[in-house]
């Protein structure tokens, strides 16, 4: 079968993958996903009205959320969860129609709350009909939709790792629910669904404000660390990902059991939270961003503990599919599953056992690499910072977050780093810094010219960091400031946090290494227009363009 999908920066020649997903999804995952969505919406349509009546859902709120979450990219490769999560939204959702029975919604008599699918191919076949790219045939109306799914994608994991650490907002779930309910309205216009898609931007700073609170109140603010990026000589287990909760629980079940744990891609912040770098058998970071884990893998010997995205399903032959886990929205038919207990937590035992008969990891390189400049951290710096700025020894910041990605033109963030002046400091956060968090850039005034915030979920540290500036510098338009922006995208997590940039009015953002292929060209010229968002070219054109003389 063919299938379609352009959610991610890596889509096939610019538009989409039509035959099989670059990312290693088949057209047949591609298709449940679809229907699951449908399902999905049907589900938020369902829970609108019933909130109407001060009848809580949060089962219903967090299924909706998990269930986003797991079609993000490179999350879950597993079929049969979703035919099982597909199962679970129709019960569901019958459950909510039982609350609105004797009432007379329109709602009620529409296909996605009525559909019937009892078995996977059905699913599929579903699909054909449902995916959210072939409900119009407005490319504009369709560009825009495809926008605030992706972007609800990116809230959801945002929400998703609050919720794991006890922090909710039910007009997270509330808005969550509001705009994928407006994917199937038929009366809303290219001018409705623009100015959706900017409120969703306003409902992403919230999540991302809530989630820095959830963080650094479980784990303390993060603070300046040196991470050993060597290996020592014990059994260890690599945890991937994004989510700290889960490395808590690792790291509270492996003490005093001869099992170092160490962390990968965008893990790598977790040695900045006290909380979690108190552990001394957290020894350190191994390896680099996502793409590279098919390689880095099979030398680390012990087992691999994934518990979000940035899967890449392992090739034929690899050494290292028998000591991959998965957890939470995570999954591939070939990986083992830590299930989620009744009381929330996890049990890694078999982990643990596992990583005691296995040799310590293979030395990839040697050093130490040094981040933990949240906001908290830079601001306990601010009167240096701004010394700095006034006397000319900081001319300009730029704003290199995202994501990391496996095509050699991401060389370009490489280069750019290397070129900057040596009166312009990086503010990144996400796996976009391993491009080049390893190069000696130096400092200005005791001030690293690399300021590392942390995970891609840490980009809120960003936007106080430049409300602040403005703030110290008694700028009135926070595109006034020093600051460029070329951030770097892969998955749909950018996508909220670029709608966010925009809620807030920040201007000139440039993306790459190549635009979104969901951007119609009218949508696109819309946010050339009013936001002035660009590309990128070569190292040398950008340089002059971004940089404030």
């Amino acid at each position: 079968m063919t299938m379609f999908c352009n959610q991610c920066q890596e889509a096939a020649k610019g538009v989409g993958c039509t035959v099989f997903g670059v990312c290693g999804k088949s057209p047949e995952l591609t298709a449940l996903m679809d229907t699951f969505i449908y399902s999905l919406i049907g589900l938020s349509c369902l829970a609108l009205e019933v909130k109407k009546e001060k009848e809580l859902v949060r089962e219903v709120d967090l299924f909706v959320t998990e269930g986003l979450f797991a079609t993000i990219t490179n999350a879950n490769f597993d079929e049969e969860e979703f035919v099982t999560r597909i199962k679970e939204s129709i019960r569901l959702r019958n459950q909510l129609k039982e609350r609105l029975i004797h009432t007379n919604l329109p709602i009620l008599t529409h296909d996605i709350v009525n559909f019937e699918v009892d078995h996977k191919q059905s699913m599929i076949k579903k699909a054909l009909s449902v995916a959210i790219h072939s409900t119009t045939e407005n490319e504009d109306i369709r560009s825009l939709r495809e926008l605030i799914l992706f972007g609800l994608k990116g809230l959801a994991a945002y929400t998703s790792h609050a919720e794991k650490l006890g922090f909710t907002d039910d007009e997270l779930f509330n808005n969550l629910h509001r705009f994928m309910a407006t994917l199937i309205q038929p009366d809303l216009d290219v001018s409705a669904y623009t100015t959706l898609a900017l409120e969703l931007g306003n409902v992403g700073v919230l999540a991302m404000s809530l989630l820095d609170q959830a963080n650094n109140s479980s784990f303390g603010h993060p603070e300046l660390t040196k991470v050993n990026i060597g290996v020592q000589n014990r059994p260890g287990i690599l945890i991937t990902g994004h989510d700290l909760h889960d490395l808590k629980q690792l790291l509270e079940q492996t003490q005093d059991t001869g099992v170092d744990v160490y962390t990968h891609s965008e893990m790598l912040p977790a040695h900045y939270y006290p909380e979690l770098k108190k552990y001394p058998h957290l020894v350190g970071n191994y390896g680099n961003a996502w793409h590279e884990q098919t390689k880095e893998f099979e030398t680390f010997n012990g087992p691999i503990v994934f518990t979000t995205n940035c899967l890449v399903p392992p090739r034929q032959g690899c050494t290292y599919t028998e000591r991959v886990y998965t957890t939470g929205n995570t999954g591939h038919p070939d990986f083992k599953v830590i299930k989620t207990l009744a009381d929330g937590t996890k049990d890694f035992s078999c982990v643990i056992e596992h990583a005691l008969t296995c040799a310590a990891p293979t030395p990839l390189e040697t050093g130490e690499i040094i981040g933990g400049f949240a906001h908290h951290q830079v601001l306990s710096l601010a009167d240096s910072v701004v010394g700095a700025i006034k006397e000319g020894a900081i001319k300009n910041f730029v704003v290199m977050a995202g994501c990391d990605g496996r095509h050699k033109e991401r060389t370009y963030y490489t280069d750019f780093a290397k070129e900057l002046p040596q009166d312009s400091v990086i503010l990144t956060a996400g796996c976009a810094k391993y491009k080049y968090n390893k190069l000696n850039l130096g400092d200005i005034n005791g001030i690293p010219r690399l300021l590392d915030a942390g995970q891609c979920n840490d980009s809120y540290s960003l936007v106080v960091i430049a409300l602040k500036l403005k703030e110290a510098l008694g700028i009135e338009d926070i595109n006034d400031l020093p600051i460029a922006y070329n951030i770097a995208w892969y998955e749909q997590k950018a996508v909220i946090v670029l709608l966010a940039l925009l809620a807030l009015g920040v201007k000139n953002i440039h993306l790459g290494p190549t635009l979104p292929a969901f951007l119609s060209p009218n949508v696109l010229q819309v946010l050339i227009e009013n936001f002035a968002i660009g590309g990128i070219s070569t190292v040398e054109e950008d340089l002059n363009e971004f940089l404030k003389a």
